[in-house]
């Protein structure tokens, strides 16, 4: 076979096949839609979940509470007793450095888990670290240094913009004082 003599195998493309154009086409008169009903006729569709016009199950039954599913946040985990085994002392742990080692995957953020012995004084630059993983790389001589991330500070409302403070009743009774 040379190189400009290109064909697919055969039976690779099938030819379309054409419905509605006459009996002798053996796909006429009622073009493979069966005889008459609602998925017969033209637009005839109903949607996902359509029970005749019966009330459907997803409104049936209740649906409360809330999902957290689109709005989660993607973590990598690493555990102390992996980097333990992997790094050796005085090193820097940082996301190029575990890629390397095989520890993580991927540019998704990382969070040091506490699990495991450590013993290793090395330097962190994650994106996260756990209470308990940050005492024992501490207690180990080590330092946690925390990149991006979760380091933004939380301000409890659901907006993320700093609430103002309330008014105090002093503050008000000062506030009609000047209108007067």
């Amino acid at each position: 076979m040379q190189d400009f003599n290109l064909h697919a195998p055969e039976g690779a493309n099938k030819r379309k096949r054409i419905i509605g154009r006459g009996q002798g086409s053996g796909r006429g008169t009622t073009a493979g839609k069966g005889n008459k009903g609602q998925k017969s006729r033209s637009g005839g569709k109903t949607y996902v979940g359509f029970e005749g016009g019966q009330m459907p199950l997803y409104r049936r039954l209740a649906h409360r509470g809330f999902s957290n599913y689109p709005f989660r946040k993607e973590v990598q985990i690493v555990n102390l007793r992996d980097i333990e085994n992997h790094y050796e002392a005085s090193e820097t742990v940082d996301i190029a450095s575990l890629i390397r080692k095989g520890l993580v995957k991927g540019t998704a953020p990382v969070k040091v888990l506490g699990n495991g012995d450590f013993s290793k004084k090395l330097s962190f630059s994650v994106s996260a670290v756990s209470a308990s993983a940050k005492e024992k790389i501490e207690k180990a001589g080590g330092s946690v240094v925390v990149i991006g991330g979760e380091a933004a500070e939380k301000t409890g409302n659901k907006s993320g913009k700093k609430s103002r403070p309330a008014a105090s009743a002093k503050d008000s009774d000062a506030a009609k004082t000047e209108q007067e």
